[in-house]
């Protein structure tokens, strides 16, 4: 027999791999994925007894709605080929359906458990609806009912509100990436308005499937003013409603949640107006009988009475201030004349009256009183001070 070259050999096999399965599907576990920069998704698919390489092409895992992971089971659709490189089979992955639960059911959950452990479904993020918005955000098809629903609720609770329609897909390829982007561009606009609505009606879980895309729940997360998500019909939930701000059950209701009716509040303004008019009429009959109480008080009535009553208190306390600083005059007057008397009872100048003299040692200008001969010796210079004048002598001669 000829030799063939392996590569024949190995086109051989290939083609007859190609013929005799075709497309096949195959139910297994998944395990030891990986996946480079390229996009691709390598794979291996195995039940207790044997195993297989899979690879995912990244044309094909691009519109995977969920994210593969070790341990999941699923049944995968494709066909058998041969890797000539290495020789080895391998199946070519063009469809993966989760076993035990759908598709769209598990790309739900496992997006629906990443944004809630990042918090984008918390509380706190929630931003406050304004009271009465100035300029909405409409982002919608511009020929479903979900636009007209919400127009005509709008309008007729609230007439004096501008309104932006920002037109996209709401379903099928590509509608996810446009309302995506017409959310972001919220932030970009001349004017921001004060509120965004997201909305469509409702379809089924595939139609509503672009509210529930990664793109769109985080370009909601991040835009500026609060977001108003109405999905579908009452029994519908997107991931959308989770992440925005406020949700509505449908677009109708969202535009009973945006603004209030405006018959109700003129209604109310009217409450209290009235209830304001009452109130300041009551003010005003108070502080008018509380002026014509003030009024009538002798004060204001006979003014100079008071002046009169503190002029002739005044007068009394005068007369009375005079009359205790005449006797505090001569109680002092009698003090000083007593205190004299005492004075002149102890002044020496007034013994020399009786007969009296002092006499001083005379040294140069200082004079020193003597109360001792021995204080003198002869010839010195003494000095008499008599009752009247003084008289100036020497000492001829001291006796003890």
């Amino acid at each position: 027999m000829k030799p063939v070259s392996v590569s024949v050999l190995t086109d051989a096999i290939r083609h007859t791999l190609n013929q005799k399965f075709g497309r096949v599907f195959v139910a297994a576990e998944i395990s030891g994925i990986t996946r480079p920069q390229s996009g691709h998704i390598y794979l291996t698919l195995k039940d207790e007894f044997a195993q297989i390489s899979g690879v995912v092409w990244r044309t094909t895992a691009e519109q995977l709605k969920f994210d593969l992971e070790d341990g999941q089971k699923v049944v995968c659709g494709g066909y058998v080929d041969l890797y000539p490189q290495r020789g080895t089979y391998q199946l070519i992955i063009q469809q993966v359906q989760p076993v035990g639960i759908g598709e769209l059911e598990l790309a739900f959950r496992q997006l629906h458990a990443k944004l809630k452990n990042e918090g984008l479904f918390s509380p706190e993020h929630k931003k406050t609806l304004p009271r009465y918005p100035r300029r909405v955000a409409l982002v919608t098809s511009p020929t479903g009912a979900a636009i007209r629903d919400f127009l005509q609720v709008l309008h007729r609770r609230w007439k004096n509100i501008e309104v932006t329609v920002l037109p996209v897909k709401v379903q099928g390829p590509g509608s996810a990436n446009q309302i995506a982007a017409a959310i972001r561009s919220i932030s970009r606009m001349a004017e921001s308005p004060d509120v965004v609505v997201v909305t469509r009606g409702g379809g089924s879980k595939e139609d509503l499937w672009s509210f529930n895309e990664e793109s769109v729940c985080r370009a909601v997360f991040d835009c500026p003013v609060p977001v108003i998500s109405a999905v579908g019909h009452e029994v519908d939930v997107a991931l959308s409603d989770l992440v925005a701000d406020v949700r509505a059950l449908t677009p109708s209701e969202a535009a009973e949640r945006l603004v209030p009716d405006q018959a109700e509040f003129l209604k109310q303004l009217d409450n209290v107006r009235t209830r304001m008019t009452r109130a300041l009429r009551d003010r005003l009959e108070s502080a008018t009988t509380e002026l014509e109480q003030i009024a009538a008080r002798p004060v204001f009535s006979r003014p100079m009475v008071l002046v009169e009553r503190n002029a002739q208190l005044v007068d009394e306390l005068q007369r009375r201030m005079n009359l205790a600083m005449k006797r505090q005059t001569e109680i002092a007057s009698s003090e000083v004349g007593s205190l004299a008397g005492r004075l002149d009872s102890i002044n020496p100048l007034a013994v020399l009256s009786r007969g009296y003299s002092l006499t001083s040692k005379v040294d140069g200008e200082s004079r020193t009183l003597v109360g001792d001969s021995g204080m003198l010796t002869e010839g010195d210079e003494i000095e008499t001070r008599l009752a009247q004048g003084t008289v100036t002598s020497k000492v001829v001669k001291t006796n003890r």
